[in-house]
């Protein structure tokens, strides 16, 4: 963004254009962590009751862990 357009957003929106970009990392990854702990604890939960078997329960895990790495390293980057 140029001087004047980074002047403009922020005269309009109260806040910088970086701690926007700060906000929406934070809501991506707390989104993430959030449906990432609802999977772990169905899966558990699934695994407890004899519904998966552990090498499923460790899928699921393994699967989270790499979406996480992931978004991570292409977001914070």
């Amino acid at each position: 963004m140029t001087a004047d357009q980074t002047t403009a957003f922020q005269a309009n929106a109260g806040f910088a254009p970086g701690e926007l970009s700060t906000l929406a990392l934070g809501v991506v990854f707390t989104v993430l962590l959030l449906w990432g702990a609802w999977a772990i604890h169905t899966a558990y939960t699934g695994w407890a009751e004899g519904h998966l078997s552990p090498r499923q329960f460790a899928g699921v895990a393994v699967r989270f862990l790499a979406i996480y790495l992931v978004l991570g390293f292409f977001l914070l980057s």
